[in-house]
């Protein structure tokens, strides 16, 4: 009985979605069903539109709706994250894959098979060795920036579609130099029709939901309404284009997309090919995974749930690899349409399935209907959905609580723009790592003394408290290690220095949890420079793992202080002593 209780728990962890299914009824299923009728109606033009952007066939887009869909709902711990084709990720692809082969050729989508393959391995693998928590050296301000660079460079690429001309680049001086390059090629026409829907959907975002609201429909409702406004756009535009044959007069369209289902592909895989295009997973995998783990945490908070990293990882792997075998291209949980999701009353992941199911009846019976489908359209639809992504704000918010987040996300920023997507990855990495890094090798120590009438200690810099020259008190709030372990032997003689008085140093420990090897052997140098000038050290609420390790390595033999319960108990003590 036991050894199945274990293979069903196993089961439960393995596959999150045993968890929903067992308590799914009717009311459950009615409100996925809204809410992946919902998400379907958003998915359809924003898929077209991300699988231009990764510069792949219109239909790819909805191939990475589908089954990659179905997949993150098996294995997938979050209840209403909605995967896909994103606006980053599409662009990644699309800055990777060019660098590998020319775009527009079959080979360029059999790298862009490859790449979601690696991906997704690459996404389970740090599943299976538990390294979700790589997500947490990235920082959030990092992030932030990272990806509202990307969202205007995106803009930015989109651009060339709304004013029918030509123009490359991965960078903000290429796209703009060849913008400006092609300006007297405009197309009046596909001007004019990309100005009108990004007007309209601009208009959409705000104006909608208040002019429903009048008419009398409730707002949560009609914010969802307002969410089909880019479905409208497509759909008016179709029809402007066959009715009056704009195509006849320079508007670019779609054209013929294939009708069916993704047929599933083995992704022909080389070995050239994965040592060009192993980082450029790795950088998708990991951008990917922070975006998506940052919104399902988001969204599970409002339902006082939680996700777990692990799975996700686990998830977003499967997510990819049925991308690649759906013959696609990188996917990842999307901001926007989760949202959507969440808001529509998605329940289960269910909701995600019946998603799955309207894009594969979209991909079967609609597809002929989107061949007079402007590129403008699509081009005015990835406008509006990244530049909701750009947050300027963060700037300014940095600005004012910290210089060394500030520089980060500027460099963050002026990376990505300037260099490309690639450069502005590694720069977010680097400065992740180093900000760490700079903020643990230079811990806050704080001088210390006693509040009147109390038993607590504060910063001598912020309170009114009491102290005795003859005794320093510091309050180490890092866990000491090689690198932070010299910053504190340092200011320890700096102040023994500038104080000639001072006969005993205590180290208040109660913000360490732990000390390292390296460390170790610095504070026993600090000890015995300190006895050789007749001051003693000693240490006071210090944690029982720390302790325990002090005590096995013999450096309490070696103090030539005490070890103090607590703080107050050794400044009465010493204040005693010094007195005598």
């Amino acid at each position: 009985m036991m050894m199945w209780k274990k293979l069903l728990v196993s089961l439960y962890q393995a596959v999150p979605a045993i968890s929903w299914l067992r308590d799914y009824n009717r009311a459950t299923f009615k409100a996925d069903l809204v809410a992946g009728t919902v998400v379907t109606m958003m998915l359809i033009p924003q898929s077209l539109a991300y699988a231009l952007l990764a510069g792949l066939p219109a239909e790819t887009g909805l191939y990475a709706s589908i089954f990659p869909l179905i997949a993150y709902a098996i294995f997938g711990s979050s209840r209403t994250l909605s995967v896909g084709p994103v606006a980053v990720v599409s662009l990644m692809t699309m800055v990777a894959l060019s660098n590998v082969v020319e775009q527009g050729s079959t080979d360029y989508l059999s790298a862009a098979i490859v790449l979601a393959l690696l991906t997704g391995g690459i996404l389970v693998v740090m599943g299976i060795f538990r390294l979700g928590f790589i997500a947490n050296f990235l920082s959030h301000t990092v992030v932030s920036g990272f990806i509202t660079a990307s969202g205007i460079l995106i803009a930015l690429s989109q651009l060339r579609h709304i004013f029918g001309i030509s123009a490359h680049g991965d960078t903000v001086p290429d796209i703009l130099s060849t913008l400006m390059a092609n300006l007297n090629g405009i197309n009046t026409t596909t001007a004019a029709l990309g100005l009108l829907v990004l007007a309209f959907l601009f208009w959409a975002r705000s104006g909608v939901v208040p002019m429903l609201t009048r008419a009398g429909i409730e707002h949560n409702n009609a914010a969802l309404i307002a969410k089909a406004a880019p479905v409208i756009g497509v759909i008016a535009t179709i029809l402007c284009v066959w009715g009056w044959r704009l195509d006849t007069q320079g508007v670019a369209i779609v054209g013929a997309i294939p009708t069916g289902l993704p047929v599933l592909v083995w992704p022909k895989v080389t070995l050239a090919l994965v040592e060009q295009l192993w980082v450029p997973a790795l950088s998708i995998a990991i951008i990917g995974y922070v975006e998506s783990v940052s919104v399902g945490k988001t969204l599970a908070a409002k339902k006082r749930g939680s996700i777990n990293a692990n799975h996700e990882l686990f998830g977003l792997g499967a997510a990819n690899i049925a991308s690649a075998f759906s013959g696609a291209f990188p996917v990842t949980g999307g901001l926007s349409r989760s949202v959507v999701n969440f808001d529509a009353g998605a329940a289960t992941q269910a909701a995600s399935i019946y998603a799955a199911i309207g894009i594969a009846l979209a991909s079967l019976y609609l597809t002929p209907m989107l061949y007079f489908l402007p590129k403008a359209t699509l081009a005015a639809t990835i406008i509006v959905a990244v530049l909701s992504i750009v947050d300027l704000s963060i700037l300014k918010k940095t600005w004012r609580y910290s210089s060394s987040d500030f520089r980060a996300v500027m460099i963050t920023i002026l990376g990505t723009l300037l260099f490309g997507v690639e450069m502005g990855v590694i720069c977010g990495v680097l400065l992740s790592i180093g900000l760490y890094l700079y903020r643990t090798s230079v811990p806050h120590v704080a001088e210390v003394g006693l509040v009147e009438n109390t038993q607590h200690f504060r910063n001598v810099r912020r309170y009114h408290v009491t102290t005795n020259p003859k005794i320093l008190n510091l309050r180490v709030d890092e866990s000491l290690f090689f690198a932070n372990a010299s910053f504190l032997e340092n200011l320890i003689y700096n102040k023994v220095y500038e104080n000639d008085q001072i006969a005993h140093v205590v180290l208040m420990c109660s913000a360490i949890n732990e000390i390292d090897f390296s460390a170790l052997e610095v504070l026993e140098m600090i000890n015995q420079r300190l006895a050789e000038q007749g001051i003693k050290l000693h240490l006071s609420e210090v944690k029982g793992p720390v302790m325990d390790a002090l005590r096995y390595s013999g450096f309490g033999e070696h103090l030539s202080g005490n070890i103090y319960l607590t703080q107050f108990e050794a400044f009465e003590d010493l204040n005693r002593a010094t007195k005598i």
